[in-house]
C-alpha cells in the first residue's frame, strides 16, 4: 500500500508539470526561459517525484507534528526548485542580490527548526530533531565549492536522532523504519545529484540576463491569453516645436543659430544685477524666503534614527514533574537546583541552562543535558544513560554508578567518575575537550586523563582498522 500510495503522488506530480507545460506560451512551471526546463531542474525534479514524495506519504501516514514537519520541509524543495529555475537560464548575480532570492529558503529551514523547539514534548521529538539537524542540507544552493560535502554532514547530524526512531520502533511500527529510510534518501540522492550537476557550487547560466532579486511578474490565469505588448511609442518629431509648425520651428532654429554667431556680442542682451537685489548684498532680502526657480541644491539626506534591536525573548525558568519527566528548563545563574524526590522509571530532562548546578538524588532510569552552557550535575545512581548534548562547559559528577556517558556536539566536558562507576562506558562524537577524572586514593583527589580526538585509519588487508593518536609538539 506505501508503494502505491508513492506511485500515485509521482504520477499526480507528473500530471501538473505537464499541465503546466501545456498552458499559454509553454512554460514549465515558471521556467524563466518560457521553454522546457533545463536537464539539472529535470533531475531534480527526479528526487521530488521519488524519495521526497515517499517521505511526505510516510509523514503523513504516521501524522500529528511529523506531517506538519514534512509540509514545511516541502515548501524548502519547492522554493529550492524556483532557484534552480532561475539559476539555469540567468547569470549569477552580485551577492546582495543572491541572498534575496535564497530568502525564502532560508525562511522555511528556520520554520522547521522553530517548530522542532516549540514542540519538545511531542512524542515524536526524536523525528523532529532528526529533519530540524538536517534540513539545512536544502541550503547547499548558497554553498561554495563544494556542497556535497556540506549535504553530507548534514546527513550524518540526523543520524543520531534517527537511530532513536529505528530503536524505538523497530519492532513496533514498521512505517517509522520506512520513513527513516525514506528520508535519508533523500539527502543520498541528493549528493549523487550535486556531484553530478554541481559538483563546485550551483550551476548559473553563461547566457542570458542576470538573476534579478526581484520576484517573478504572476502568470496570466489559465485559458486566457496574456495581454499584448505595448505598441511601439509615436515617432519623434524633430522638425517641429511643441506648439507650432514646421515653419515656425526653422525660424526658431535660424534665431538660435544667428545668436550663437554673435560671438562675444551674446550677453549683451544679459541685464545688469544691482547690489540691492543681491543677496549677500543686501542681507535684508534672506528673511523674505524668496522661491526659488532653479534647481534645489544638494542637501545630505537627514540621517535617520536606528531602528531598535528586538529584545531577546526570555523564557520563564521550569523546575518540575511532567508525568515521568523531570523537566529543568531556562535556569540562569540557579546554583541550588535538587531533585529529591525520584523514581526508578523517571527521567531527567535539563534544556538551555547557563551557569546553573543540579543536584539529583536517588536512582533514576535516565539524564539528558541539552544545549546547556557552564552546567554543572550531580547525580547518584542512573540504570540507563546520561546524554550530554549540543553543550559548552559542562561537569558531571558520579556518586554512585552509571553503565553509559554519552557525549555528542559538546565543547568542554568534564566527567567526574566514582569508584563503583569506573566501569562506565563513554561514548562521544562530534566533541571537543573531553577529560574523565578517576579517584585516586582515599583524599578525594583526581587524576585527569583527556579523552582522545584525534585518530589514525589505516587498511589492514582485510578491513579498516582505527587506533587514537595523541598530538605530537
Amino acid at each position: 500500500m506505501d508503494q502505491l500510495a508513492s506511485l500515485v503522488q509521482r504520477l499526480e506530480l507528473a500530471v501538473g508539470r505537464v499541465e503546466s507545460m501545456s498552458g499559454p506560451g509553454g512554460s514549465a512551471g515558471g521556467d524563466f526561459s518560457g521553454g522546457a526546463v533545463s536537464a539539472y531542474v529535470e533531475a531534480f525534479d527526479v528526487i521530488v517525484s521519488g524519495p521526497v514524495a515517499q517521505y511526505l506519504s510516510l509523514s503523513q501516514k504516521i501524522g500529528g507534528d511529523v506531517q506538519k514537519h514534512a509540509e514545511m520541509v516541502k515548501q524548502g524543495f519547492t522554493a529550492g526548485r524556483q532557484v534552480l529555475l532561475k539559476a539555469s537560464s540567468c547569470q549569477k548575480p552580485v551577492d546582495g542580490a543572491l541572498k534575496t532570492i535564497l530568502q525564502p529558503v532560508c525562511k522555511v529551514v528556520e520554520q522547521v527548526q522553530t517548530f522542532r523547539e516549540q514542540n519538545r514534548t511531542s512524542k515524536l521529538f526524536n523525528h523532529l530533531s532528526a529533519v530540524s539537524e538536517s534540513v539545512p542540507a536544502i541550503g547547499w544552493i548558497a554553498v561554495d565549492p563544494k556542497p556535497g560535502p556540506y549535504v553530507k554532514e548534514m546527513q550524518d547530524a540526523a543520524m543520531f536522532y534517527t537511530n532513536r526512531v529505528l530503536k524505538d520502533y523497530k519492532d513496533k511500527d514498521k512505517t517509522h523504519v520506512d520513513w527513516v529510510k525514506a528520508y535519508l534518501l533523500i539527502w543520498t540522492d541528493l549528493q549523487t545529484y550535486i556531484k553530478q550537476h554541481h559538483t563546485t557550487g550551483l550551476s548559473w547560466s553563461k547566457s542570458g540576463p542576470v538573476a534579478s532579486a526581484s520576484a517573478a511578474p504572476p502568470s496570466a490565469p489559465a485559458g486566457c491569453p496574456p495581454p499584448p505588448p505595448p505598441g511601439p511609442p509615436p515617432p519623434a518629431d524633430f522638425g517641429g516645436s511643441c506648439g507650432g509648425s514646421g515653419d515656425s520651428g526653422a525660424d526658431t532654429r535660424n534665431a538660435l543659430f544667428a545668436s550663437l554667431n554673435k560671438g562675444s556680442d551674446i550677453t549683451s542682451g544679459l541685464k545688469h544685477v544691482s547690489d540691492d537685489l543681491k543677496t549677500h548684498k543686501n542681507p535684508g532680502l534672506r528673511g523674505q524666503g524668496a522661491v526659488r526657480s532653479g534647481p534645489k541644491p544638494f542637501a545630505s539626506p537627514t540621517p535617520r534614527p536606528a531602528a531598535s534591536a528586538t529584545p531577546t525573548r526570555t523564557l520563564p525558568p521550569v523546575l518540575e514533574l511532567d508525568g515521568k519527566k523531570w523537566k529543568v528548563e531556562n535556569q540562569e545563574d540557579a546554583q541550588g537546583l535538587v531533585i529529591e524526590e525520584t523514581e526508578l522509571k523517571q527521567v531527567v530532562y535539563a534544556y538551555k541552562c547557563n551557569k546553573s548546578t543540579l543536584t539529583v538524588k536517588g536512582k533514576i532510569n535516565s539524564i539528558i543535558v541539552d544545549n546547556c552552557k557552564k552546567m554543572g550535575l550531580v547525580f547518584d545512581d542512573v540504570v540507563g544513560i546520561v546524554e550530554i548534548i549540543n553543550c559548552k562547559d559542562v561537569k558531571i559528577q558520579v556518586i554512585g554508578k552509571v553503565p553509559t556517558i554519552s557525549i555528542n556536539k559538546t565543547d568542554g566536558c568534564h566527567v567526574y567518575l566514582s569508584k563503583d562507576s569506573l566501569s562506565c562506558e563513554i561514548v562521544s562524537a562530534k566533541s571537543s575537550e573531553m577529560n574523565i577524572l578517576v579517584p585516586k586514593g582515599d583524599e578525594g583527589d583526581f587524576s585527569e586523563f583527556p579523552v582522545p580526538e584525534q585518530f589514525k585509519t589505516v587498511w589492514d588487508g582485510k578491513k579498516l582498522a582505527t587506533t587514537a593518536t595523541e598530538i605530537a609538539g
